[in-house]
């Protein structure tokens, strides 16, 4: 029950995703002098000695970030590991441990769980990292799934947003807009499938698209890249959300200006 003595009840959608975070994390202070970095980057850093312990959590819930209509399981359980990974290497560390926590209704079979699970299996398998442990819980409200990664970042290698500078050249790792277009031309077909079921999908031509879509990959490689030219990034940012809107995180936390 909300239970508040103010009147005034503010819409979520007059702050946004990202001010809503602002706002709910405004008066959180560290306690713990082993707390690095708390909120406002792609991870949290823990500093155990001899480097940082990286923490990030995403959560993703059916009717918001997918539609099961045409996202497989096993691609949706790839990718929530994979979107969690992509926070780690974005701190420029390893990801090396996750925790996945399910909510499910009971219109899911155990098959159907099995699938999510050899999804997320499989990007453990490609990215190195061992699954720890979990929650499982009933929901009322269709699929969600919540996924905590923790990784390992060198001391003085770690690239945060507050750390672009003047003259610091803007480098993004791989093309952008790919996933978006998936995501029209998968919603495209739905809706011609809705108005006519006897129709066929056409996603030919459109597989590099559709894979940035529903089944992407977080940028490992880069991290690999950087250390072996002996490259250290001043910020790093991960852009799923949007190159413009990532700029501006950029921009707020380094306190820096932007030419693109």
């Amino acid at each position: 029950m909300f239970d508040s003595k103010n009147p005034q009840r503010t819409p979520i959608s007059d702050l946004g995703e990202f001010g809503l975070i602002d706002h709910l994390v405004k008066n959180a202070k560290t306690k713990l002098s082993n707390t690095a970095l708390a909120v406002g980057d792609d991870a949290a850093l823990i500093d155990q000695g001899d480097h940082y312990t990286a923490i990030s959590t995403d959560l993703l819930v059916e009717g918001v970030h997918f539609d099961l209509s045409y996202v497989p399981l096993k691609h949706l359980g790839y990718k929530s590991v994979v979107v969690n990974l992509s926070d780690i290497y974005a701190m420029n560390g390893v990801a090396e441990h996750i925790t996945v926590g399910i909510a499910v209704s009971n219109r899911f079979p155990v098959e159907a769980l099995e699938e999510i699970y050899e999804g997320i299996h499989l990007a453990c398998e490609r990215y190195n990292v061992d699954l720890v442990g979990g929650d499982t819980a009933a929901s009322q409200s269709g699929l969600m799934i919540s996924i905590t990664a923790t990784g390992r970042v060198e001391k003085g290698a770690e690239a945060k947003r507050s750390g672009a500078g003047d003259n610091d050249l803007i480098v993004v790792s791989g093309d952008v807009g790919g996933a978006y277009m998936g995501l029209q031309i998968l919603e495209r077909e739905k809706q011609v499938f809705l108005e006519n079921p006897d129709m066929q999908p056409e996603l030919g031509g459109h597989e590099y698209i559709l894979e940035r879509q529903l089944k992407p990959e977080a940028r490992k490689d880069i991290v690999e890249l950087l250390k072996g030219l002996d490259v250290q990034p001043t910020s790093m940012i991960d852009i799923s959300d949007g190159l413009s809107s990532e700029i501006l995180h950029l921009s707020k936390a380094s306190g820096t200006q932007f030419n693109i």
